[in-house]
């Protein structure tokens, strides 16, 4: 009779998931080791692979993950304009600093049967913002290039802010969001 899953089974999994997410991106994906991230983790290497068969299941199952959370938060923020929107980015990314960096960095390591679907949650989000920058900036409407450099350009003022900011710090979250929406407005406005 097959064994059925711990009630801690889903507690553990994000656990090990968090952990090993601050490992890749702390020695980098491509050195990276299941061995090593087992040590980081604290657990036995036996136990990573009892929840990933390899490291590239791993790192999808973290890049999912990621997206996926970010996905429903912004998805929320639909119609709440451009300052809900970046607040709830913003605020999303607190904690997800390992995986955002994991995003960026080693996505593309992952075959291209398992990045589609990573990337499908990437351009839903740039759908999303590009509908929020239009309702800002609707001159953009006719001119796809234009538009598509603006959205871009306005994930690069979020996507970097882990890169930088030290917790305690210079400006909060809150108040970075607050400050990275007047200039992402103002930007959008001049066009």
């Amino acid at each position: 009779m097959a064994r059925g899953l711990a009630r801690d089974h889903d507690e553990k999994r994000a656990a090990l998931r968090k952990g090993a997410a601050s490992y890749f991106a702390t020695h980098g994906f491509d050195r990276a080791s299941m061995t090593g991230a087992a040590k980081s983790c604290g657990v036995s290497k036996a136990l990573i692979y009892h929840y990933w068969g390899s490291k590239e299941d791993l790192l999808f199952d973290i890049l999912d993950e990621h997206l996926s959370e970010l996905l429903e938060v912004v998805e929320a923020q639909q119609g709440a304009g451009m300052r809900g929107l970046i607040a709830a980015i913003l605020e999303e990314y607190a904690d997800a600093d390992a995986e955002h960096k994991l995003q960026l960095d080693a996505l593309s390591v992952l075959p291209e049967d398992r990045q589609r679907p990573l990337i499908g949650l990437q351009l839903r989000l740039v759908d999303i913002m590009s509908a929020t920058v239009l309702d800002v900036a609707p001159q953009l409407a006719g001119d796809a290039d234009r538009l598509r450099a603006a959205v871009m350009s306005v994930f690069a003022v979020l996507n970097w802010f882990y890169m930088w900011h030290r917790p305690g710090k210079g400006l909060s979250r809150e108040a970075y969001a607050d400050l990275a929406t007047d200039f992402v407005i103002g930007g959008l406005k001049a066009l």
